[in-house]
């Protein structure tokens, strides 16, 4: 039972570049917030942003651990503009969050895929995967939290 390096790289880069484009993304979020209650929510995304440079540099050091080459590149960027202060006097961080959870959600894929691939064949990115696995469905979860209403019965949530 031997991994499939080439595919191996290929999904660790597609990680490190979907991670990277985290980083991107919650900075931006982070000087996207406005009002009252910017602060708590500025140091998540910044904590959010720190991690997922943490996640971009292992996946690169397995990349190399593999003999690849770490991708140059960073994932995609897209964002709706909803929270644009263009039309409102503070930014919907509602918005922010359905994107950040839409990005998780895509981040947790190719982990799941990583692990899949390396099921039997390498310890190492079991782990990897696993571990990863693990924060960011805590990390969606969390999110998912914070979208929900206070108050709300479950049918509302």
């Amino acid at each position: 039972m031997n991994l499939d390096k080439d595919k191996a790289v290929a999904l660790l880069n597609q990680i490190m570049e979907l991670e990277l484009a985290g980083v991107v993304r919650y900075t931006h979020y982070a000087l996207m917030v406005y009002g009252y209650g910017r602060i708590p929510i500025v140091e998540w995304l910044n904590k959010q942003a720190e991690e997922g440079l943490l996640h971009a540099r292992k996946a690169g050091e397995l990349v190399t651990l593999l003999e690849g080459h770490p991708s140059l590149a960073i994932g995609p960027l897209l964002e709706t503009h909803q929270h644009d202060n263009s039309l409102a006097c503070s930014i919907p961080v509602g918005d922010i969050l359905r994107e950040s959870l839409a990005h998780e959600d895509a981040a947790l894929k190719s982990y799941y895929q990583l692990l899949e691939l390396a099921q039997g064949k390498s310890v190492v990115l079991e782990e990897y995967a696993r571990t990863l696995i693990a924060e960011e469905e805590l990390h969606a979860d969390a999110i998912r939290k914070m979208l929900r209403q206070p108050c709300a019965t479950p049918t509302e949530k």
